[in-house]
This record gives C-alpha cells, sequence and structure tokens, in this order.
C-alpha cells in the first residue's frame, strides 16, 4: 500500500530548521499512515516547540493528528508574545551562560548550571520545576519530558536577550537577583560587611546588597555603567520594570 502523500509550508520563521528545498513554498512528504503530524513535522527538522499552530486544509489541529492521503499542511511559528503554561521561569543548557547573567540582572528567574549535565537531566528538571528550557541545542528542545522549551535563535548575547524578552514577555524587576546564582538580592548594612570587603571597596562605596542565597556582595563598581545601559535598554523596549516588594 502506498504510503500517503501530503504537502506542507512553513512560516518563514521557521526556514532555519528546514532544508533549503521548503524555504521556498509549497513541498511534498510522504508519511507512513500511522504517525502524528507533529511527528512528521519533527522529522523534517522543526522542533515543536517552535511551531505555534498546525493548519490541515485551513483548519487548525493538534499535533497528535494523523495526515491523510492530499492533506495541506501549514506548519506556523509561535506567535509572540508566547502565553505560558505558568509563571516565566527558566532554564538554560550550559552554553547560555552570559543570556543566564543578563536575564538575573533584570530579576528574570534563570537557572543555569555551567557544568555540562547531559540533556536528560536538563529536560527532567524542566518538567519538575516548571520551567521553560532555553537552547540552541534541537536535540535537548525534541525532549517528550520538557515543560516548555525555546529555541534561542542567535550566538550573540544582545540580541539572545531581545529574542527571549520579545517572545516570553517575562516580568522585569532589575538589580533583584544574584547574577552568580539567581538568588533573591537584600539590602546590606556597611557594618554588616565589616571584614568581607576590600579597604578600598569599603571607603568608596556605602550601597550594598547581599544574595539571601549565596552571600554575594553587590556594589555600584567600574562595571556598574555597562549594566544599566544593559538594563536601560530592556526596560524601555519591553516594558515597564515592576515594583520591587520587600
Amino acid at each position: 500500500m502506498e504510503r500517503p502523500e501530503i504537502t506542507l509550508d512553513f512560516s518563514p520563521d521557521l526556514h532555519l530548521f528546514v532544508a533549503q528545498p521548503r524555504r521556498t513554498g509549497r513541498s511534498t512528504a510522504r508519511t507512513d499512515g500511522v504517525s502524528s503530524l507533529g511527528h512528521v513535522v519533527e522529522s523534517l527538522g522543526v522542533p515543536l516547540t517552535e511551531v505555534g499552530e498546525l493548519l490541515v486544509d485551513g483548519r487548525p489541529v493538534a499535533f497528535s493528528h494523523v495526515p491523510a492521503e492530499g492533506e495541506h499542511v501549514a506548519v506556523r511559528a509561535v506567535t509572540r508574545p508566547q502565553p505560558l503554561p505558568g509563571p516565566a521561569r527558566f532554564l538554560l543548557d550550559v552554553h547560555l551562560g552570559t543570556l543566564a547573567r543578563r536575564l538575573r540582572l533584570l530579576g528574570v528567574d534563570a537557572a543555569y548550571d555551567s557544568v555540562d549535565i547531559g540533556d536528560a537531566a536538563l529536560a527532567a528538571r524542566s518538567a519538575a520545576e516548571q520551567r521553560v528550557m532555553l537552547s540552541r541545542d534541537r536535540g535537548l528542545l525534541r525532549r517528550r519530558e520538557l515543560w516548555a522549551g525555546g529555541y534561542v535563535y542567535s550566538h550573540r548575547p544582545p540580541e539572545q536577550l531581545r529574542d527571549v524578552l520579545s517572545r516570553f514577555a517575562p516580568p522585569l524587576a532589575p538589580w533583584t537577583r544574584c547574577t552568580a546564582c539567581n538568588g533573591e538580592l537584600r539590602e546590606a548594612g556597611k557594618e554588616s560587611l565589616q571584614g568581607r570587603l576590600a579597604a578600598g571597596t569599603e571607603k568608596s562605596f556605602e550601597v550594598f546588597a547581599e544574595c539571601t542565597a549565596c552571600a554575594q556582595v553587590y556594589w555600584r563598581g567600574a562595571h556598574h555603567a555597562r549594566l544599566t545601559a544593559i538594563v536601560d535598554e530592556a526596560v524601555r523596549d519591553f516594558g515597564t520594570a515592576r515594583p520591587v516588594t520587600s
């Protein structure tokens, strides 16, 4: 029995994932007659985390739909901002350390480990903690255990940050998270930090914050202007920072 043949077209935002012949309009594919449409789309290179809607002959269908002979499938990209089934909390793979630190700078909950724990462990953590898995690894984003996921399209941290903020629209609360460990910051008086600051730092600065998780101490040092520029641009382009409550 001949396998069913379907036609597909992919949204331009998904052309990155498919072979060149599928980027120019309609293309054909033969299915096995039993696999879901989601499986077919993934087999052609597109992680389902990047698919917003599947239309079969103009009507929306679930990923579980089994395509039949002659059906036309339109594969649409996710809409922005993308709704999430829970709070905008993230998990980043080992290659996205700079992005993790910039998200934390903005007060976004961004879990990250500099040690590669493997795809299976990352997917399990995404599910257990209900975190959006951010990665440039398409194989990782195809894992069924993921709670939610998002492909990071750029190699460059500034563009990566804009990509994540425009896609998921997390609430911003700059200067409230530790960029080293993701813990929450609290104000710290200079007297409580005696013996932990270099003499020059203690003499030159009056305002300090301390991480409630790892005890890292922060002050407005040499890098503050550069970090402020990152914060100001993000708040300007992606919404007003939410009030910080104690």
